[in-house]
């Protein structure tokens, strides 16, 4: 009897650490899952609007059919998307205002490259402030062929002072991304007292693109009408606008979140970022978090085609890493 009870505690103890520690799927291909969730994203969005423009930000391996850099691109992916945005390429991937070492540029660049080659536009967002670093900031993602953007703040709360007049300005109306010059990434307006002031501080401005939040700090949606008018530049151009949206993770500040969410998660919901409070990783593969995003005429991606933006911005492509 006391051996049979044994097995059997040794049975339910192997089963909770497989259901506590091992509850990811081996068999999801989480690379692909991510890369099916953007191009599905995709292909919803152009059916309303044509033009509309995507760009995944990070996780730049999905544009290999296995994450290789020596690999063949995935050209269904490539099809779906427009550009790549990459955080830290030149400054910022330890520590902001320092120089990012060198395998970790050439192993980012192999795959941006690659791209770039395939006909997308590359954004790239390095964290630096002193004038010496943004100056080199530039200069290296102009020999490269990027367009780039040097943050003074990681929380990308404020238009940089620095340089001005801003690089590669310019009066032309853009029309498509291929033609922007530099691009303002300001996803975060609690500096802002108002929206009229955050619209007046960006229309104050001539750059080519700006990425931007579908929400103010106080809750409320841009609308169309504001969307317009943030696409005017100062100079008399007209530049675009496109809308930021992370997808890997979901928010708790969000309007989609349930306040019962708070006690009891979703299975689909996993651990706080600890980086960033009220951030949560999710099962981004599973239905119910696709229906919060796209596909319906309640979805994120919905309410962005709506208030008339020309694209969105998707962050934290590069969870597949998470659960890989």
């Amino acid at each position: 009897m006391m051996k049979i009870i044994g097995r059997l505690i040794a049975v339910v103890v192997s089963l909770i650490f497989l259901f506590s520690c091992g509850s990811f799927n081996s068999d999801i291909d989480y690379k692909d899952e991510m890369r099916k969730f953007v191009i599905e994203i995709s292909e919803f969005a152009r059916t309303a609007d044509s033009e509309f423009i995507v760009i995944p930000q990070n996780g730049i391996e999905l544009i290999t059919i296995d994450g290789e850099e020596t690999a063949e691109t995935d050209e269904a992916y490539m099809d779906a998307i427009d550009g790549n945005g990459q955080e830290d390429l030149f400054y910022g991937y330890n520590a902001d205002d320092e120089s990012t070492a060198a395998s970790e540029r050439s192993y980012l660049q192999a795959f941006l490259n690659k791209s770039k080659a395939g006909g997308n536009v590359i954004l790239v967002t390095d964290y630096c402030s002193t004038t010496a670093n943004v100056d080199d900031s530039y200069l290296l993602n102009k020999n490269a062929g990027y367009i780039s953007f040097a943050a003074e703040h990681r929380e990308l709360d404020n238009i940089p002072g620095y340089p001005n007049p801003l690089h590669s300005e310019n009066a032309e109306t853009i029309t498509s991304l291929d033609e922007i010059e530099n691009f303002l990434y300001l996803i975060n307006p609690e500096n802002y007292s108002t929206k009229a002031t955050f619209i007046s501080a960006v229309t104050s401005t001539n750059y080519d693109l700006i990425i931007m939040d579908l929400f103010f700090t106080d809750g409320s949606q841009f609308t169309s009408a504001e969307t317009a008018q943030l696409r005017m530049k100062a100079n008399g151009g007209k530049r675009l606008v496109i809308c930021y949206m992370s997808i890997g993770e979901a928010e708790d500040y969000r309007y989609y979140w349930n306040a019962d969410w708070n006690i009891i998660k979703p299975d689909w919901i996993e651990k706080e970022n600890p980086y960033w409070a009220g951030n949560y990783k999710v099962r981004y593969w599973d239905e119910d978090w696709k229906d919060i995003i796209y596909g319906n005429e309640n979805s994120y991606t919905n309410s962005i085609l709506d208030a008339g933006f020309d694209g969105v911005y998707l962050d934290i492509i590069d969870a597949f890493e998470y659960f890989e």
